[in-house]
């Protein structure tokens, strides 16, 4: 027999996620710190059988303009090996959404929306529909693809591994006395990345992370030494910056900007480089870089600049179900509809 409880120790928390291979930081302790204080009400969960955690998931109750409803961002997540991967144990699965379901109506959320980091294929695509969920109209700030690199292998090897001229323009950048890679851990330093990150929104007409969102992002996971602002200075000016987190092995390119005057002098391909020397001094085994789309398939799509600066240091696709919704009430449809002329107005 299964049952559902709320984890309030961090370290069980932290040690049950230790041993579980696909994982993100937004099922971290400290991610549920975040949204905490932003304002949301949070559930840590754990699926227990015969005592024993299985699973967890860290519930987050958004109240939007559009209406409430909870949010899981890649999970539910469960310690299984590489073998079991393509079976996930829905009855797992039913236990959690039931626990979710009696949490949403307590709440008054019109919707679940669970972002799964669950391999694409038709078995978990069939299990989805199921137990009632469909694809959500939009995605839950939580990438369905990403392209993840194994950075255990040495620094000479990775290099050989990344494309040609990938590696050329991390040398060039690395020759001129004049750019320079800051590592920051000083919370007054987010000013100047949300400063450069609003600059750069206004010229591609994107919606940027709130200020403020992102300086309690850094600063709560910095406290405990897992994050890293990488500014890059030419002639002392910031040509460009990143926030990585240093997770459970994992090193996330979680956010970056770049001014377009300085695109020429390749900065970002060093401070990205100098990121990944980082997280393998910090003994991370794999280097995430948050997000990615398939260019060939989608050549216009906002990502796709992006995704091949990505792929050029090496690497591989991971890709995931879709962000899935699970209607509680007719307010949902309506909301569903809004989100979707939204994303279609955002050509995502």
């Amino acid at each position: 027999m299964m049952t559902v409880q709320i984890i309030e120790d961090k370290k069980i928390w932290e040690d049950f996620l230790a041993d579980v291979r696909d994982k993100t930081f937004l099922q971290s302790w400290n991610w549920g710190e975040v949204e905490q204080r932003m304002g949301n009400k949070i559930w840590r969960l754990g699926v227990l059988q015969n005592n024993q955690i299985v699973c967890v998931a860290l519930v987050v109750k958004i109240r939007a303009r559009r209406g409430t409803f909870l949010l899981v961002r890649h999970a539910p997540v469960l310690k299984i090996s590489d073998s079991e991967l393509r079976d996930f144990p829905k009855e797992i699965f039913m236990v959690l959404i039931s626990e979710l379901k009696a949490i949403a109506q307590k709440e008054k959320a019109a919707f679940i929306r669970v972002a799964p980091l669950l391999e694409k294929n038709e078995k978990h695509l069939k299990m989805l529909k199921e137990l009632g969920f469909r694809n959500a109209p939009m995605h839950a700030n939580a990438y369905d693809a990403t392209w993840k690199l194994d950075i255990t292998p040495p620094a000479d090897e990775l290099l050989k591994q990344m494309r040609k001229t990938t590696r050329y323009l991390i040398k060039q950048a690395g020759k001129n006395q004049e750019i320079v890679i800051e590592k920051s851990d000083r919370v007054e330093d987010i000013a100047m990345f949300n400063a450069l990150t609003r600059e750069v929104a206004a010229r591609q007409k994107f919606v940027p992370f709130a200020g403020t969102f992102t300086k309690n992002e850094f600063e709560t996971f910095a406290n405990d030494g897992q994050a890293l602002l990488f500014l890059g200075r030419y002639k002392g000016n910031l040509a460009c910056a990143a926030l990585v987190i240093f997770w459970s092995g994992i090193a996330f390119y979680h956010q970056a900007a770049s001014r377009s005057e300085y695109a020429k002098l390749s900065i970002p391909y060093l401070l990205q480089w100098e990121a990944i020397c980082e997280a393998k001094r910090r003994g991370c085994r794999l280097y995430d870089f948050w997000g990615y789309v398939d260019t060939k398939q989608y050549p216009n799509h906002p990502w796709a600049g992006p995704t091949k600066f990505k792929m050029g240091f090496g690497g591989q696709a991971s890709e995931y179900v879709k962000t899935q919704d699970f209607a509680l009430s007719l307010q949902y449809w309506a909301l569903a509809l809004f989100e979707a002329l939204r994303k279609i107005k955002r050509r995502l």
